[in-house]
C-alpha cells in the first residue's frame, strides 16, 4: 500500500471510534490531540458535553489543578464542516483530565487510549497496518469489498496531495479547505458543503464525513481531481496558496470534464444523492429518512 495513507496531516486520519462514538484529533507537535469535549461525551453521555467540560474546567482551577494546563485551543472540524478551535489534549493530558470524570467507561477507555497510541507507532513502522485497521472499520460497518478497497485509494490519492500542498506552502486548515471546495467545484459543479446537503447529511450530527458516503463513481472522480491537481501542481512546480489555488481548479476541470462527459453518454449524473446512513446506523449511528439503499458495486 501507499506509505501515504499513514500520513497524520490526512483528514481521514483525524477521526476514531471508540464504542462506536466518534472522537475527534490533530497532529501537533509530532503527536495525537484529542478532542476533550468528544472524550466527555464519551464517559459521561452528557446532553450537552461542552458545557460539562466548561464546568469541570472552572472546577479543576479551583482546586488548582494543572490538568487544564494541558489542553490547547486547536482546530477540528464542527459538525458544520467547518474548522473550529477545540480544547485538545495529548495522551498524558487525556489520562489526567479521565482520571477527574466518574465514568464506568474510564477504565476501557484508558486501555484503549494507549493502544491508538501504539498503534501509530506501529503504523509509522509498518504503514500497511494503517490500511488494515481503515479496512477492518469499512468492513465492520457493512460497506461493499469494492467500495471499501477505491474509498482507501482515495485516502491515498489524497495523502499525496495534501503532502504535495504541505511542501509548496500551503498552509493546513483554511487554505487546505478552500482548494478542496475548489477542487470539487470543478469536479462535481457543487461545493463539498452542497454535496453534502444533497445527500442529506445535514441532517445527522454524526457519520457525515462526505468521503464515506460517496458511490464508486463520485470516488473515481474525486481522486482524478486530486491526482490531477497534485500532476499539475509538479509540472508547474507551483509554489504558495495562489498558484496551488490555480493548480486546483485546473486539476478539478479535468476531472469534471470527463465528469460530463460520461453523463452525455450515459444520461446520467454522477453527482447524487444516495448515502450511506443505513450502513452507519447499522454500526450504531443514526438512521435518517433521507438514506438510501446500499450501493451496489
Amino acid at each position: 500500500m501507499n506509505k501515504k495513507i499513514t500520513s497524520p496531516d490526512s483528514p481521514e486520519n483525524h477521526l476514531i471510534v471508540f464504542q462506536e462514538r466518534s472522537i475527534r484529533r490533530t497532529w501537533h507537535n509530532e503527536e495525537w490531540w484529542f478532542s476533550v469535549i468528544d472524550v466527555c461525551a464519551v464517559l459521561t453521555e452528557s446532553a450537552d458535553p461542552g458545557a460539562y467540560w466548561r464546568k469541570l474546567k472552572q472546577r479543576l482551577a479551583a482546586e488548582g489543578s494543572e490538568v487544564v494546563t494541558f489542553c490547547h485551543g486547536l482546530k477540528l472540524e464542527a459538525p458544520d464542516g467547518k474548522q473550529r478551535a477545540t480544547d485538545c489534549a495529548n495522551t498524558e493530558g487525556l489520562f489526567r483530565i479521565i482520571q477527574s470524570i466518574p465514568s464506568p467507561k474510564a477504565e476501557p477507555f484508558k486501555r484503549w487510549l494507549a493502544q491508538v497510541g501504539y498503534e501509530r507507532v506501529k503504523e509509522i513502522e509498518n504503514p500497511e497496518l494503517a490500511s488494515a485497521r481503515a479496512r477492518e472499520l469499512y468492513q465492520a460497518k457493512g460497506y461493499p469489498q469494492a467500495w471499501i478497497e477505491k474509498r482507501l485509494r482515495s485516502i491515498a490519492v489524497r495523502g499525496e496531495l495534501t503532502d504535495e500542498w504541505k511542501a509548496r506552502g500551503v498552509k493546513e486548515g483554511r487554505e487546505y479547505a478552500i482548494l478542496t471546495a475548489e477542487i470539487a467545484r470543478a469536479t462535481f459543479g457543487v461545493t463539498p458543503g452542497a454535496h453534502s446537503r444533497l445527500k442529506g447529511l445535514d441532517k445527522v450530527k454524526t457519520g457525515n464525513k462526505l468521503r464515506d458516503h460517496m458511490t464508486d463513481l463520485e470516488l473515481i472522480f474525486t481522486m482524478l481531481g486530486e491526482a490531477s491537481t497534485t500532476e499539475i501542481a509538479r509540472r508547474k512546480d507551483a509554489q504558495g496558496f495562489v498558484k496551488n489555488r490555480d493548480a486546483a481548479k485546473e486539476g478539478g476541470s479535468v476531472a469534471g470534464n470527463a465528469r460530463k462527459e460520461l453523463e452525455a453518454k450515459t444520461g446520467k449524473s454522477v453527482v447524487s444523492r444516495t448515502n450511506h446512513l443505513s450502513l452507519e446506523g447499522a454500526a450504531g449511528r443514526p438512521e435518517t429518512k433521507s438514506s438510501t439503499k446500499r450501493l451496489k458495486s
